[in-house]
């Protein structure tokens, strides 16, 4: 048998060893899936704190006197803005109107300033600016607006990815929520959020009431109930049967 015979063989035998070695080493591959379509509409359309800005309109009422009902509002108007306003507090005024409109509005003006100074606004927080009226017969109010934080919905509302008819029948039929469903009630929640982080965390426990526990610890001891017996017969009213 000649030398080149054997060694085919033996070669063959390493080169084999060598791929198995190699093919040892080799790295699983790595799997790559879609992602997963959002069940929870809190998932597809969070609450985010973000940057907006606070606005209250001011109408002209009479000859220039700011009615009960707005003054109300701008009181707490302006109490809102030094709770959380950031920067300025702007008053746009309009411009443009007629000789006894404008009188009307630069009394209103004034208004609106002493109501800043009587809230413990200062001069120098309110920033005056004019606009241009651009319909004289619609009635142009004093616009009071600041910088806030506040609590909105991350997503945008009215997107429609995916047709809800015939033209999509794998969506329709998985039976699964539409993309903008629960959008509308995320926003109605961040418009009536008062402080947007209460989002982010708790607030600390309050004041205790001391007469309430005191007498309540009192009647555990004396093994009786310290719940309220609520009596509604229309005489006794809620503050006397929660005092007791």
């Amino acid at each position: 048998m000649s030398t080149s015979s054997l060694r085919s063989p033996l070669a063959l035998v390493a080169v084999a060893g060598v791929a198995a070695l190699l093919g040892a080493c080799r790295a699983d591959p790595v799997v790559t899936t879609g992602s997963l379509y959002p069940a929870d509409y809190r998932a597809r359309h969070p609450l985010a704190l973000a940057e907006g800005v606070r606005t209250l309109d001011v109408f002209v009422t009479g000859t220039g006197h700011i009615d009960p009902r707005q003054a109300a509002d701008v009181d707490a108007f302006l109490l809102e803005y030094r709770r959380y306003g950031r920067g300025t507090l702007a008053l746009d005024v309009p411009a443009g109107g007629t000789p006894v409109t404008a009188a009307a509005v630069e009394r209103t003006a004034a208004a609106l300033r002493r109501m800043s100074l009587d809230g413990g606004v200062s001069d120098r927080q309110v920033v005056f600016a004019r606009y241009a009226v651009a319909n004289p017969n619609l009635a142009a109010p004093l616009r009071l607006s600041f910088q806030r934080m506040e609590a909105k919905v991350g997503s945008q509302c009215g997107t429609w990815p995916q047709d809800l008819g015939v033209g999509d029948p794998g969506f329709s039929g998985r039976n699964e929520a539409y993309w903008n469903f629960g959008c509308a009630t995320q926003s109605n929640v961040a418009a009536q959020i008062a402080d947007p982080v209460d989002l982010v965390r708790a607030r600390p426990e309050g004041r205790i009431d001391t007469i309430r526990r005191t007498n309540d610890i009192g009647k555990i001891r004396d093994g009786k109930d310290p719940s309220i017996e609520w009596r509604q017969d229309g005489k006794t009213s809620i503050k006397a049967q929660v005092s007791q």
